[in-house]
């Protein structure tokens, strides 16, 4: 009879064959199975002519605006506006003693009509005597004497004609009228103050706001950019003042609802900024626009094609932008891009792309460079190109 240690080596084999048969099933269950493809949207670029913009921020400015002083002396006696009213060109705003002016311009009459008087009577003794030298009865001094007269009363009138204009010029500056059509700041002086005694006095200023400039400043590069494109297609200084738009919003507008035209382009750069000086005119009826405000500016240039594709498309490393592009074998592939403007939601590639490349759109975050994917493919709508 065998004892319990007869039985042991064959309990281990025995064990061990389960231990083997054990780690075969593990080995078949823990085989590996790769991942389902990943499904991703791909489209070809929009393909469309675009209009680019050239954006810039300037500030606005008054087209007129000018100090309004006394230009002779006296006492202030009538304030004929109110502060801050708008007025027409024209309208009496102060006005300054004008009776002693008046009377001058009397006095520079009367000097006047005396002095025609006299050149009356020695053109009449002029006359008289060279009819008496033609029949040779009166000496040649007479007829001298006669004709220096009428010279000299000739010149006295002509004086005195300058004399009674000046006179009427002073006593127009005793009313100091409004210069063109525009809004009165507040008045510098009060009644009965003497103004213009030593240099002219600044009685208030005028700021016409209608229309009203916008100026803003390019950079040398995009002046050569555009001087170049303009060149291809022929267009001249000449076609661009006063007729190529300008488009202007405030801080608070999120669109560009002024609109308005180029009317001065600098002749030169400045060395100092590297920048070219450009400024737009826009009607300005309703003065929402004011002068100083600090504005967003954009200027249409030449249509042309381009490719297209939605922002979230893109992506950026050290070495720049880039999209996805669905390669040989729907392998994902990083393609380097050159970018443009943004339009809408849509960002213009200007290198680096070609109509028949399919671009990822849709499920980037689970792609990277190399993976073979499922592509979805998608059609990319033009409305979200469309800049308001």
């Amino acid at each position: 009879m065998r004892s319990f240690f007869d039985w042991v080596p064959s309990s281990r084999a025995t064990i061990a064959f389960a231990g083997l048969v054990l780690l075969t099933g593990c080995g078949e269950k823990n085989r590996y199975v790769p991942p389902p493809l990943v499904k991703a949207g791909v489209a070809l670029p929009l393909h469309q002519q675009v209009v680019p913009y050239l954006e810039a921020t300037g500030n606005l400015a008054a087209v007129n605006s000018v100090k309004l002083v006394a230009r002779v002396q006296g006492f202030v006696q009538g304030i004929e506006y109110q502060d801050g009213a708008q007025v027409k060109k024209g309208t009496p705003l102060f006005v300054i003693e004008p009776e002693p002016y008046r009377l001058k311009v009397d006095q520079a009459k009367a000097a006047l009509d005396g002095a025609k008087a006299q050149l009356v009577n020695s053109t009449a003794e002029y006359k008289r005597q060279a009819d008496l030298i033609a029949r040779q009865v009166t000496a040649q001094v007479s007829l001298d004497k006669a004709t220096a007269q009428r010279d000299s009363d000739q010149s006295v009138v002509e004086q005195d004609q300058a004399n009674l204009a000046t006179a009427k010029i002073n006593y127009g500056y005793t009313t100091v009228l409004a210069p063109f059509d525009g809004v009165v700041t507040q008045r510098l002086v009060s009644i009965g103050e003497l103004v213009g005694t030593n240099t002219p006095t600044e009685l208030a200023s005028i700021i016409q706001l209608d229309p009203i400039w916008v100026q803003f400043n390019i950079s040398e590069r995009d002046v050569q950019t555009i001087r170049a494109a303009a060149a291809k297609q022929g267009i001249t200084r000449a076609d661009i003042i006063n007729k190529v738009p300008v488009e202007v919003a405030l801080q608070t507008d999120e669109n560009f609802p002024y609109q308005g035209v180029i009317d001065y382009i600098a002749p030169n750069v400045d060395p100092s900024t590297g920048t070219l000086q450009l400024r737009g005119v826009l009607k300005n009826a309703d003065s929402r626009l004011l002068p100083g405000y600090f504005v967003r500016v954009r200027v249409p240039l030449f249509p042309h094609d381009a490719l297209l594709v939605p922002e979230t498309a893109l992506g950026s490393d050290q070495n720049g932008r880039y999209v996805l592009v669905l390669g040989k074998d729907n392998v994902v592939e990083q393609r380097k891009v050159t970018t443009g403007q943004t339009f809408g939601t849509m960002r213009v590639i200007s290198k680096g792309l070609t109509p028949s490349d399919q671009v990822v759109v849709t499920g980037i975050a689970l792609v990277v460079p190399g993976q073979k994917i499922v592509p979805e493919e998608q059609k990319l709508n033009a409305a979200d190109a469309n800049w308001k």
